[in-house]
């Protein structure tokens, strides 16, 4: 049994010094939401909670999907990979990119360069880059593969996007490793499902990774983005495919959207007859240890849980 724990939407604070030139960009608005909005809710403190919690039960991966930093400021990235090397040894901890780590052009080569500890496949020894993703780690029976939808997009947009030539690759990925009986784990920073969030936050490309998903099928798919701990499913003909979300790490409680959240998998069985347990732990109130808020055996008979969009 492989037991991968996973969150989302750090949104490490608080932000570092910031110069006019900095903000002459879209970077201005998301620098006035942090200041109205982000900062009253996202804590360090949050987070470090949940990350002690997470290794108080010690598993053996942990899955992160994206949106460590929130302008994309080099500073800030340079300081989510300080963070990153906290979490444990870059082997054990697997990320990928969101839009607010991809928040501006140039942003996303830049955390490419930065966190290649955490975005790199088994035995790639070469820079990586856009066309590096997927990147393909396995881990015991595991296949974890990093999906990136990571782009710099028009102020007041949000938007990921999956392209052709990715979904070529995940396929050859998907198939590879199903001839390898292995169970595969797409991580994924926007959900690959219609109506998990606002238009100005959906993934263009979510018909294409349903097709590539029909095709070659998949175990389990992790993401982000929308702060949400969710359940949807998607996958071929007579065959569910969990789409699991996350409540944001850094969320504290009393704000609009869940308080910090963890998803704790653990994965047994083999091809043609995998087990998933999923628990969820997390903050139930502001001086409260986390806790387990639900725990889902997921399978063919799994409860669907669809989360309202939160509108912002």
């Amino acid at each position: 049994m492989l037991r991968l724990a996973h969150i989302s939407d750090v949104h490490l604070g608080p932000l570092p010094d910031v110069t006019y030139r900095d903000l002459a960009s879209k970077r201005v608005l998301g620098y006035v939401n942090w200041q109205r909005n982000r900062r009253r809710h996202m804590h360090d403190a949050v987070i470090d909670t949940i990350v002690g919690d997470i290794k108080a039960n010690a598993p053996d991966h942990l899955a992160v999907t994206g949106d460590l930093v929130n302008l994309a400021l080099d500073g800030e990235i340079e300081m989510a990979k300080h963070w990153l090397e906290t979490l444990g040894a870059a082997n054990d901890v697997s990320v990928v990119p969101g839009n607010h780590d991809a928040y501006v052009p140039g942003a996303f080569d830049k955390v490419c360069r930065s966190w290649a500890p955490w975005m790199t496949g088994d035995g790639i020894n070469s820079p990586i880059d856009r066309n590096s993703f997927p990147y393909l780690r396995v881990r015991g029976d595991v296949a974890l593969i990093g999906v990136t939808t990571a782009r710099a997009t028009a102020p007041f947009m949000a938007n990921g996007f999956f392209m052709e030539g990715q979904a070529e690759r995940l396929g050859n990925i998907l198939d590879a490793t199903a001839r390898q009986g292995l169970f595969r784990a797409i991580m994924i920073h926007h959900p690959p499902v219609r109506g998990a969030v606002s238009q100005h936050k959906r993934l263009f490309g979510i018909a294409r990774f349903h097709k590539v998903i029909r095709r070659y099928g998949a175990e389990l798919v992790l993401h982000g983005h929308s702060h949400l701990p969710s359940l949807f499913t998607i996958g071929p003909r007579g065959v569910k495919v969990p789409v699991v979300g996350v409540a944001a790490a850094g969320q504290a409680p009393g704000g609009d959207h869940p308080a910090a959240q963890y998803n704790l998998f653990e994965i047994g069985g083999k091809k043609g007859g995998w087990t998933i347990r999923l628990t969820r732990r997390g903050l139930t109130g502001p001086a409260l240890p986390p806790s387990d808020i639900q725990v889902i055996e997921l399978g063919a008979d799994m409860p669907v849980v669809r989360e309202p969009v939160v509108r912002s």
